[in-house]
This record gives C-alpha cells, structure tokens and sequence, in this order.
C-alpha cells in the first residue's frame, strides 16, 4: 500500500492564523515510512478569482466538477501521486484566492515551489492582463534563485464557454504572452468538460521534477506554514 493517503485536502490561512510553528500532519498509512520515501512536488496556481482555478485542480485530482461557484478563502491544496519514467511522486497542487484580500499569502506560502501555474478566463480580458501581476507576485515572495528560468505553465481556461463565440482572448495572442515571457508552455483548457487538464497537468508535474534537486524530493511528515523554508535551485525547462 502506499505510504501516503492519495488524496489531502486542508485550507491554508496565512500565518497570522496561525502559531509561528504550526504544521499541517499528513495521514500516513501502516507501511514503514522508512521503507519507501515518496518525492515532493509543490505547485502554486495563481490568476484573479473565478478564473478556474479550483475547478482546475478538482477536475485533475478528483475528476469532478462542480456549476456551483465558491470563492476559495486563503490557500487549498490537494495531492496526487504521478508517474513518471518508472518514479512515483507526490505532486502537491496548492489552489489560491484570487480575492486582493487574499493576495498575500506570505512568504511561507510561496517558499519551496517547484512550479508555477497561471491561469486566467479565455471570455476575461482583465484575468489576461492581470497575468504579468501574478507572475511578479509570484516572484516577489518565491524569490527562486534563477527568476528568469523559473518555470511557468499558463491555462486559458473556460474554452467552451457559449461554444467559444464569447472569447476576447486569441489563443495567438496569448502565446505571443508566453514566448515574451521566455517561452513559457500554454495550454487552453475546459475544466468543465475536462479538456486538455491531463496534458497541461502532465507538463506542469513535468516542469515542476526537472526544476527540484533530487536530493530534496522527499514528502515530510509536516508542511510547516508559519515559518521558515527551504530555498531551491531553478533551472526552468520546457515540456
């Protein structure tokens, strides 16, 4: 049996909610932990709120999705073991507010991510041009010590809205985006139907094990959300 539970699901605050040394257990199962380590892969979502972001996640993780619209309040995460050449690893998805109250997150929240994915709204020019904001923000907080090579993944999600007549985004101009960016990987999605999600998923766990040392892939026992972590060597790719 694995050593982890599949799936974790917690809501994450901010630090003043917390103590300063407050950490979230993770479920373990009967096996040994020492027996089996499984490697670590933090990825933060970002992009204005209603964009998809939680439908996203839920439609990778769970297969499910839900018409009813609820604002995600701080920080969810959710988790999934992926495969990839022979190797099992833990892919730890972190689902943030899109909300101006909730933008900053703190330092803690950022720390240690291997990958960064931006989504915005194909029907929403404002989700579009907000992009370059988060992508500072993020790098801001996260402060990777290789920012230009830190990678990215960007999701227009919500393309089949009213059959896409609605769409004020082209997909050649949102690539046009990216390759400004440094050529970062771009995917148009439909969390709804499902569309693209595995493949723009696949490449986001696939950016997020090329960018961590392998010495530092492994799952602790606590996720530690009030206070230090550990800083990480970027060395961005493409998928």
């Amino acid at each position: 049996s694995a050593n982890y539970s599949k799936h974790f699901h917690t809501q994450f605050f901010g630090s003043q909610f917390f103590p300063q040394n407050f950490h979230f257990r993770l479920k373990h199962s009967s096996s040994s932990m020492a027996s089996r380590r499984r490697m670590l892969l933090k990825v933060i979502i970002l992009g204005d709120s209603g964009v998809g972001k939680t439908s996203l996640m839920n439609q990778y993780v769970n297969r499910k999705f839900s018409n009813q619209y609820k604002a995600t309040i701080g920080a969810d995460f959710l988790t999934k073991e992926v495969q990839f050449e022979d190797r099992l690893f833990t892919l730890q998805i972190w689902d943030t507010a899109g909300q101006e109250r909730f933008q900053s997150l703190g330092v803690a929240f950022y720390r240690g991510a291997d990958c960064c994915v931006l989504v915005y709204d194909v029907n929403v020019m404002k989700s579009f041009d907000n992009l370059n904001h988060w992508r500072e923000e993020f790098l801001i907080q996260a402060s990777p010590s290789d920012p230009e090579n830190f990678p990215f993944v960007v999701l227009g999600n919500k393309i089949d809205v009213d059959g896409g007549n609605s769409r004020v985004i082209s997909e050649k101009k949102a690539k046009a985006w990216c390759a400004s960016k440094g050529n970062i990987p771009y995917f148009e999605t439909s969390a709804k139907e499902g569309f693209n999600v595995e493949a723009a998923f696949q490449c986001i766990a696939k950016n997020a094990l090329k960018n961590e040392p392998e010495e530092e892939m492994y799952l602790p026992d606590t996720i530690d959300v009030g206070g230090g972590g550990r800083q990480q060597r970027s060395t961005g790719c493409e998928c």
